[in-house]
């Protein structure tokens, strides 16, 4: 059960004319364009006043997207599980912070919060959490567009696999089009938050 660890007064203020999850690293990555990506995303939600999901961490990309948000007077929803609160990893100066008591149920808040997914550069969580979204959106759980940010060709070799795999008979062309793949974040985005849908579109307690 989610616990807000901190909520200000202007988060119930106004409601956001969109509200994005993204998922990235808790690493900033060897190049530097994948932190000048992530700040670039932040920068773009929270210039427009939109909002952020987030794992509610404050190391790596996931800080960097989280800070440039709130920089840029967007509001930030971080969701976090009670063990890394415990480690001292959660950001405590978001709109929100919620403590929930697992992953599962992180992701599941995460989802509810959002209109749209967007996936940055990361590591095996970062692709778990893109994958489950992907897999949600392909059996109907949610309609909300999924989105990939291929930052410096991070994603390609990824891409090339799940093409094989069509190619193989294990996936089918209408499932690698229910996700959106683009190298600019302000084009990207601006899809995504056209094909969102409002947060609470599906009731996401079954899952």
């Amino acid at each position: 059960m989610s616990q807000p660890l901190h909520a200000s007064d202007s988060a119930s203020a106004s409601t956001p004319p969109f509200s994005i999850c993204v998922y990235c690293g808790s690493r900033s990555g060897v190049a530097a364009a994948f932190v000048h990506a992530a700040r670039e995303v932040g920068h773009w939600i929270g210039s427009r006043g939109g909002q952020l999901v987030y794992g509610g961490g404050n190391a790596g990309l996931m800080g960097v997207v989280a800070d440039a948000t709130l920089a840029a007077g967007g509001t930030v929803i971080g969701v976090i599980p009670q063990a890394l609160v415990d480690k001292e990893f959660a950001k405590r100066d978001c709109t929100e912070l919620h403590v929930v008591d697992s992953m599962h149920d992180r992701k599941r808040l995460m989802a509810e919060r959002a209109g749209a997914f967007l996936a940055l550069a990361g590591g095996i969580g970062t692709l778990e959490e893109l994958f489950e979204a992907w897999t949600w959106r392909q059996l109907g759980y949610h309609a909300k567009p999924v989105g990939i940010l291929d930052t410096d060709g991070y994603y390609g070799p990824m891409l090339a696999f799940l093409r094989s795999s069509v190619a193989h008979g294990f996936m089918n062309d209408w499932q690698m089009d229910l996700v959106r793949i683009g190298s600019e974040p302000d084009a990207l985005l601006q899809a995504l938050v056209a094909e969102s849908t409002p947060a609470s579109a599906q009731d996401l307690s079954q899952i």
